[in-house]
């Protein structure tokens, strides 16, 4: 593989070193790939779609869950383009700009990933814990404001993440990675980078923390409730965190392992098993959070057999001019 020679002052593109030639199946895999891609834009579009214009679902509750939906697009977008055009190459290269979105892309829907995670388990906890206080605490125009602070948290952070990479001098071009991945970029400066490696693990550090502890101590609270309280509590508790801490769960594990692969010889696993599992934290995730959440919340589930078994073609006027957050009733889901 092509590398840059020492005297090198900028990189134009880098090399996927890790990227599998299919040969004779390339047309397959790009055929799979982009039908996954079709599917998860579909139902995501499809579950904002429906909490925008149900005025049932205009609850802080749902409100969180659009802003998920929106940032299982966003990090899918960020990913699967890219990819369908790398199948397709005979050259896995890619333009350092298109690297550097990329990474930029990836980066913040994890950060904001887990802030969604964090402020929707928060909300399951006044909701189960302190019932009579959600409506003073959890009002719309609150949650709003707490998700368009998440979102400009995360830009701003790996904005300036992204702005110490582009900085540095580059002595090489080759990505031992299927995508695009800060830390392979910074290992390959032959600059100094000590101001990356401090903010990159004070950054690390930050994007875990933040979202961990207001996770850990309302599930903390719950669990309380769950072991204290009544068998009907206990079951309300039950099959509204359950779907929560499942996509927690895969999503903590996707990313744990994209961490370790990113920084440790992982050479014993197959190049393929090794491929899948570095892709898992976006596509399982973008996946399993609408069907998890469209499937297992009635009135979800409700709104979407509403509006897609419908025989009545004006029944979508008569939705449309609901198609605005107003502060109405915050009854809660059944499940």
């Amino acid at each position: 593989m092509r590398m840059l020679n020492s005297t090198s002052s900028a990189v134009i593109y880098f090399i996927l070193g890790a990227f599998v030639d299919v040969g004779r199946w390339r047309y397959l895999c790009f055929l799979i790939t982009a039908v996954l891609y079709l599917i998860i834009v579909a139902v995501n579009v499809l579950l904002i779609a429906v909490i925008c214009v149900k005025r049932s679902l205009h609850e802080p509750m749902f409100l969180l869950l659009c802003s998920l939906f929106v940032n299982e697009l966003y990090g899918s977008s960020g990913l699967f383009p890219f990819l369908l055009v790398q199948i397709l190459s005979d050259l896995h290269t890619v333009s350092a700009p298109l690297c550097f979105l990329q990474i930029f892309c990836l980066y913040s829907y994890v950060n904001t990933e887990f802030c969604n995670l964090a402020l929707m388990s928060y909300d399951r906890y006044l909701a189960i814990c302190c019932p009579l206080q959600y409506r003073a605490v959890m009002t719309l125009h609150k949650v709003a404001v707490v998700i368009i602070l998440t979102w400009l948290y995360s830009f701003v952070k790996f904005l300036i993440t992204l702005l110490l990479t582009v900085r540095l001098t580059l002595c090489g071009n080759v990505l031992n990675s299927t995508i695009c991945r800060n830390y392979l970029v910074v290992n390959l400066a032959c600059s100094d980078t000590s101001v990356n490696n401090i903010y990159g693990l004070f950054g690390t550090i930050i994007t875990v923390l933040v979202p961990l502890l207001p996770i850990l101590y309302s599930y903390s609270q719950i669990l309380g409730v769950v072991l204290s309280g009544s068998k009907q509590t206990r079951q309300k508790a039950v099959n509204t965190c359950v779907p929560h801490l499942a996509s927690l769960l895969n999503f903590s594990f996707g990313c744990l392992f994209e961490s370790l692969q990113s920084r440790f010889d992982m050479v014993s696993i197959p190049s393929g098993l090794r491929i899948i599992m570095s892709l898992y934290f976006v596509i399982l995730q973008s996946l399993l959070n609408p069907i998890m959440y469209g499937m297992n919340l009635t009135k979800i589930r409700n709104a979407c057999k509403q509006l897609l078994l419908t025989s009545d073609p004006g029944v979508y006027a008569r939705l449309l001019p609901e198609c605005i957050w107003s502060p109405g009733s915050t009854t809660r889901d059944s499940t």
